[in-house]
């Protein structure tokens, strides 16, 4: 009997979420030392600009996010730190630090943290993809400035994808950290908790990190257990989405509950329920009684919530 994937879902459910829509072509494999310098040189090339974390967006210009050399010159630029991320059809992208105050631009202009940026929709679906990859590796860049096995100076390389250590000649890659995020269910409801950093009213599904040595799915049943104390049998992938804070991939999960009391760990959350799906249903359109809320557009939470209430 041939494979088949006709029961797949669509659209791909990852397509739908925040970030995932990054459609340049990295080409990898075909990168060298002078990959990074010819790009910058290109004048069809535009930067993404990110002063201390934070993302530059020119709001008098229909939100304008890309610029060129020289305009990422003004904002004082640091070439050689930035990162080759892939190429458009209107030519390269590379994503730069700059040397500017983010909190102090002058209008039009303005600093977007990620989270923001992607709430905000003020910039495209591609944009926003390739402003998570530029983030995560920007980051990862500059927290691996030494070797981990000498102690030495690392230098990146092939555009920001490598950093080589020029003393022991270890070669250093970007990590990306897998984080399960679920939601458990049983008959007509579902689990979900709340964290103390939350803003108010809101719920949203559990999340953990998976440990070494442990499957995606056998990481949902034990931080499941944990968080809630409530047990998972049967596991069902559903989509994940690329997650920049700092570089994380969460893979959005569905878990068949084997039992129903709660037992919550008070130091990760200050509130876990079982939610009925009507109820589901007023805190997605913001009108239930007591002001929940789940969690907005763009986040794989919100998806996986929603598309369980529409199952």
């Amino acid at each position: 009997m041939p494979f088949s994937f006709d029961n797949l879902i669509t659209p791909e459910p990852s397509s739908l979420v925040g970030f995932s829509n990054n459609t340049l072509i990295r080409d990898a494999e075909n990168r060298d030392e002078d990959s990074l310098t010819k790009a910058i040189a290109a004048a069809s090339t535009r930067f993404y600009l990110f002063a201390e974390g934070k993302v530059i967006l020119n709001k008098g210009e229909n939100n304008k996010i890309l610029f060129s050399r020289e305009e990422a010159k003004s904002f004082g630029s640091m070439e050689d730190q930035g990162v080759l991320l892939g190429e458009a059809k209107e030519g390269m992208r590379i994503a730069i630090p700059v040397d500017t105050e983010p909190d102090s631009l002058p209008e039009p202009w303005a600093a977007y943290d990620l989270r923001s940026l992607l709430y905000s929709g003020s910039v495209s679906d591609e944009d926003a993809g390739a402003i998570a990859q530029g983030g995560g590796l920007l980051f990862w860049n500059r927290h691996n400035q030494h070797c981990g096995k000498c102690g030495a100076k690392s230098n990146s390389a092939i555009g920001g994808y490598r950093r080589d250590c020029g003393n022991c000649g270890l070669r250093i890659f970007p990590r990306t950290d897998p984080v399960v995020i679920m939601l458990t269910v049983k008959d007509d409801k579902c689990l979900m908790g709340r964290s103390p950093h939350f803003p108010e009213g809101w719920f949203s599904t559990l999340a953990g990190f998976v440990e070494p040595g442990e499957t995606m799915e056998d990481a949902m049943r034990r931080e499941t257990f944990e968080e809630s104390g409530i047990k998972v049998g049967r596991v069902k992938y559903h989509a994940s989405q690329p997650w920049p804070f700092p570089h994380s991939l969460m893979l959005g999960l569905y878990g068949e509950a084997i039992s129903e009391e709660i037992s919550m760990d008070e130091s990760e959350l200050e509130d876990c329920r079982w939610f009925h799906r009507d109820e589901v249903k007023l805190m997605i359109s913001e009108t239930h009684p007591d002001g929940l809320l789940c969690p907005p557009n763009k986040a794989i939470s919100s998806a996986l919530v929603k598309y369980w209430v529409e199952a």
